[in-house]
């Protein structure tokens, strides 16, 4: 047995050899000059892209210092986009939780008629315009659209107003989810599920117990990412909230509304709000990837050792 488990090891240890150690493929390996080349392509274009320009945002924000920086923050409509913009993310993100965990737990764990329908409706936004998602909500409940005599004769506002900006959020996120989830509960399989089914747990058990600590750090990655779209999504809600100062715009609109009267100074300073909610996203995200990655090489020994 203690034999058997030294060969494993021993075999393991031998596929996972570095590339350019000795007896590794000549295909896994590269000049030194190509890997230079790459890396500095690679950084060259996120100076220019990626970094230059987020540099510039908090420099215009501060170009006339503190002062109108805070000011622009603090004024009414500022205040009352930012408060829409954590409703709307309030709501549409546990929306998207439910949703996103729900249809992940069907997909992967079950086997039904109508799934590859499910999984092409999970894609649709990935594939429609948010624009063309605004205008479906306007089709629908605006003045001439399908409900929109009923919403007038019952004093019920949806367009132009917190509802329509919800829909259009959920509709334009709910795919982020869900599609951290399918594939990493099709990965793992529904084998432990099954044993705690035999050993007596039922639905919510085997579910609190089983399924959510091995899926929570893909969870806590999507609900990052539909975060981080909900609070800057501008096209869907463009078409949808009437641009209303003070009562309908989240802080991307009233960035554009700032920027178009050329108050410059103001506007980078609400956009470097965003900047920032894209840097925490980003530190949140290698946060996730980090630990999950770290719990894989720890499990990693052991599962090679019982093979």
């Amino acid at each position: 047995m203690a034999g058997s488990t030294t060969m494993a090891t021993t075999s393991t240890l031998s596929l996972h050899q570095a590339p350019g150690a000795k007896g590794g493929s000549s295909a896994t390996t590269e000049p030194a000059f190509v890997c230079w080349l790459l890396i500095g392509s690679a950084l060259a274009f996120l100076t220019l892209f990626l970094f230059v320009p987020l540099v510039a945002v908090f420099v215009e924000a501060l170009r006339k210092g503190f002062g109108p920086f805070f000011a622009a923050l603090v004024e009414p409509d500022a205040v009352s986009a930012i408060k829409l913009t954590l409703i709307t993310a309030a709501i549409a993100v546990p929306l998207n939780l439910v949703f996103g965990v729900s249809a992940a737990w069907a997909i992967a764990k079950f086997q039904f008629r109508g799934k590859q329908f499910l999984i092409t409706l999970i894609d649709l936004p990935f594939s429609v315009s948010p624009v063309i998602a605004g205008l479906i909500y306007v089709l629908i409940f605006g003045a001439n659209g399908w409900f929109g005599t009923y919403l007038q004769d019952n004093d019920i506002k949806i367009i132009f107003a917190v509802p329509g900006i919800v829909l259009a959020t959920i509709f334009v996120t709910f795919p982020f989810v869900a599609r951290e989830l399918i594939p990493l509960m099709e990965a793992q399989g529904s084998e432990e599920e099954e044993a705690a089914r035999v050993l007596g747990a039922n639905g919510f058990q085997i579910f609190w117990k089983v399924t959510l600590p091995n899926i929570k750090w893909g969870l806590i990655y999507g609900v990052i990412l539909c975060n981080a779209r909900a609070m800057g999504e501008f096209g869907a809600v463009s078409v949808v909230s009437g641009h209303i100062r003070g009562l309908t715009n989240t802080l991307p609109l009233h960035v554009e509304i700032l920027y178009n009267e050329y108050n410059f100074s103001a506007a980078f300073a609400t956009a470097s709000l965003l900047a920032l909610l894209a840097l925490v996203t980003l530190g949140l995200k290698s946060i996730v990837e980090w630990r999950s990655a770290k719990l894989i090489d720890a499990d990693a020994p052991t599962e090679n050792i019982q093979k």
